[in-house]
């Protein structure tokens, strides 16, 4: 059914289940897992009165973020590694959530996308966004989404 599943996830206990459900499939089908988490880049402010950071300051953090990320993905890789599941990881930094995604999946060449969402609707949704309707939109492949 599928050869390479794309699992995002963040480490919430929502994700979580995307996770369970992702390595699942993947047992079924024989197919490959790669767990990705999306770091993001540090917000930098260029206005007038803004306090510029230090940039090793803002190196340190970062750093941490992907070191953090890469303990999310390297628990799916234990967990896979129980189920009998290939599990490959990788950390992106990105701001752009879904793009990030999207541009993975077509690269790593994945037939499907396996992710959680909140289900925020209405206002909450209008200032939180979606990356998750932003795949489900642009996306080529099927697209697994668990609440």
């Amino acid at each position: 059914m599928y050869q390479h599943i794309l699992l995002a996830t963040d480490g919430s206990e929502l994700s979580e289940k995307a996770v369970q459900h992702a390595l699942a499939l993947a047992k079924l089908s024989h197919a490959t897992v790669t767990a990705v988490n999306i770091s993001p880049n540090y917000p930098r402010s260029y206005f007038e009165g803004s306090t510029m950071q230090n940039p090793d300051d803002i190196a340190r953090i970062e750093e941490g973020w992907e070191r953090a990320a890469q303990s999310v993905v390297d628990k799916v890789v234990a967990e896979g590694a129980a189920a009998g599941v290939p599990v490959k990881t990788l950390v992106i930094k990105s701001d752009l959530i879904a793009e990030a995604l999207l541009e993975t999946a077509r690269d790593e060449r994945c037939d499907l996308i396996v992710m959680a969402s909140h289900g925020y609707r209405g206002l909450k949704r209008l200032l939180l966004g979606s990356e998750t309707q932003h795949v489900l939109t642009h996306a080529t492949i099927p697209v697994l989404v668990l609440r």
